[in-house]
């Protein structure tokens, strides 16, 4: 069965659990990327989704995305999908640039576009 984790920091979407779950994915959850790490160190994901939470008063990094990121060059290559505000695409657009995403959808996310997000891995 493919693996799926969720990051989810901040809500304020849908409830994406049931949807995951009947695309046939293994789901576990996880309330920030600090968690996830730990998780990640012992497993690979087939997909992440989480959010992207540009935070300009970081020292050396722009947001949670940014050092989810950086810990996947290290332990894996599972495929990441964003959940973004358009207010902040601009960084979002640059950390792109540094690390490929598989997708990135706007809030509010729509149940279609992630759907597809999902089918096209």
């Amino acid at each position: 069965m493919k693996q799926l984790l969720a990051i989810i920091e901040m809500g304020g979407y849908p409830n994406f659990i049931p949807l995951y779950r009947s695309l046939g994915f293994e789901v576990h959850v996880e309330n920030s990327v600090r968690k996830a790490r730990s998780w990640l160190k012992k497993t690979t994901p087939d997909v992440i989704v989480a959010e992207y939470n540009f935070q300009s008063q970081f020292r050396d990094r722009t947001s949670n995305l940014e050092t989810l990121m950086a810990v996947l060059e290290k332990y894996g290559s599972s495929k990441v999908i964003a959940f973004y505000d358009t207010q902040t695409e601009h960084k979002l657009a640059l950390l792109q640039e540094r690390f490929p995403l598989h997708d990135a959808i706007p809030f509010p996310v729509s149940e279609e576009k992630l759907t597809d997000a999902l089918e096209r891995i």
